[in-house]
């Protein structure tokens, strides 16, 4: 039977920002990330589809207010995931039936629908918590963000693009039609912030090869926002896949970008792939040595789904493998005996409150996450290569995410080295049951046919 959706109606949000606020945020966050420390329960193992319905049912969840990834940060909300960790929320192949998928596409709606608010306000910050009935405070941890707007796009992307997935779910239809009048009634907003992006990029000159960088003076906050690194790979090309969504949504104009950037939109990709990869693989910041080579690369490089890499270019084909021979060909750069493989080689760079309470967090850790985006970049070099020199590895990748996720109980946000959850006497990594049916997607792709039991 087919249920029509009730969309949100106009609700007044309140956004507040500034040092005040800030402290009111952190003081929030404190409580909720140390309450989730001492009062979280155990999940016991157990099957995959048993695990996956637990899963979604918490997340999509009809007395959420809007899509997170579940304790701690259920407390509060960040925009970057909506590229980085759930960009396939509405994939049919992920929904368990009807009732699901009303539920996800009424969630969707409703936190597109705040972020747009948000980006009204001119609260583009890397978080967004909440402060009571409809009040919100926007803070950035743990720098000015580089992917928020990329993630506005691209969670807005999904909802308009519903009804051009294979589906019989009505909800897709009617979420899809909330999506266009969404554009609509928030695109002058969206261009007037993509625009106030293009306009803080800055020119760098490292020995004559020189680029227009978001962070050429200060870090910019990406998915691995804990690293204090200045001149990433993975924050300026988050910027550069903004700007192809905005073009793509017909957002901003190209020719009218261009003209801001001072280069053509390809010139701009070329001068980034240059500078980054003039070693011949993909050095994840500019300030790193490139000796180990190994040492030099973080597993963000494969960037986001649909976001920087074309691989049906040759050329950043081979930047692309050679960046991934050198993961795969450094011990280090994996848990031993598996293929969870660790956001890098060594701990980076960090912020004084993460060398104290989780050094590892971005370093010597793995995300399954990464891992996923990871192994449908090698699938996606294989299609276009006509090639199968990758397809093998990502599906041990998937599989080993798989093995972890029953024996864990759950979906983990990250391990630590040694195949673990990753646990330090200030934080537990939450169990992510919003990126599981990501997970879901790329192990179609990759075995070409579903994980779980739908009989």
């Amino acid at each position: 039977m087919h249920r029509h959706i009730s969309f949100s109606s106009h609700r007044e949000y309140r956004f507040y920002q500034g040092p005040l606020a800030s402290c009111v945020a952190n003081g929030i966050q404190a409580v909720n990330f140390l309450g989730d420390r001492f009062l979280r329960k155990s999940h016991a193992s157990a099957g995959i589809d048993e695990l996956y319905r637990h899963s979604v049912n918490s997340a999509f969840s009809p007395t959420e207010a809007f899509l997170v990834t579940g304790a701690p940060h259920a407390s509060a909300y960040y925009p970057r995931d909506f590229a980085w960790f759930y960009p396939d929320v509405l994939d049919p192949e992920t929904i368990t039936d009807s009732e699901d998928a009303v539920r996800r596409v009424r969630l969707l709606e409703k936190s597109v629908r705040l972020m747009l608010e948000a980006v009204r306000a001119n609260v583009v910050t890397t978080t967004i918590v909440p402060a009571g009935s409809d009040r919100y405070i926007g803070v950035n941890y743990f720098s000015l963000p580089s992917d928020t707007l990329l993630g506005i796009l691209a969670g807005l992307e999904q909802i308009m693009l519903a009804d051009q997935r294979t589906s019989s779910y009505l909800a897709m239809a009617q979420g899809a039609h909330a999506g266009r009048l969404l554009l609509a009634g928030y695109r002058d907003d969206l261009k007037k912030a993509i625009f106030q992006l293009a306009n803080a990029l800055e020119p760098f000159d490292d020995n004559g090869l020189t680029a227009l960088l978001c962070d050429v003076n200060a870090p910019r906050s990406a998915a691995t926002d804990t690293r204090a690194e200045r001149r990433r790979f993975v924050t300026n090309a988050c910027v550069y896949a903004t700007f192809v969504r905005g073009i793509r949504l017909g957002v901003i104009d190209q020719i009218e970008l261009e003209g801001v950037l001072g280069r053509g939109l390809s010139q701009y990709k070329k001068e980034l792939l240059g500078l980054f990869g003039k070693h011949g693989h993909i050095r994840h910041a500019l300030d790193s040595s490139s000796e180990p080579a190994a040492s030099s690369i973080a597993l963000d490089f494969v960037n986001v789904h649909q976001g920087f890499w074309d691989l049906s270019e040759a050329s950043e084909r081979a930047l692309f493998a050679a960046t991934t021979d050198l993961v795969l060909g450094e011990p280090r750069f994996r848990i031993p005996d598996t293929f969870h493989f660790l956001v890098s080689a060594d701990n980076p760079q960090n912020k004084m409150i993460h060398k104290i309470a989780a050094p590892a967090y971005q370093g010597r850790s793995c995300w399954p996450t990464f891992n996923v985006e990871f192994a449908d970049r090698m699938l996606e070099y294989d299609e276009f290569s006509g090639t199968e020199k990758y397809r093998s590895c990502a599906q041990d990748i998937l599989s080993d995410i798989r093995n972890a996720t029953e024996m864990h109980g759950g979906y983990q946000e990250l391990l630590s080295e040694k195949g673990q959850k990753y646990r330090t006497w200030a934080y537990q990594g939450a169990v992510a049951h919003s990126w599981f049916p990501r997970f879901l997607s790329v192990w179609r792709r990759a075995f070409g046919a579903p994980l779980l039991n739908r009989s």
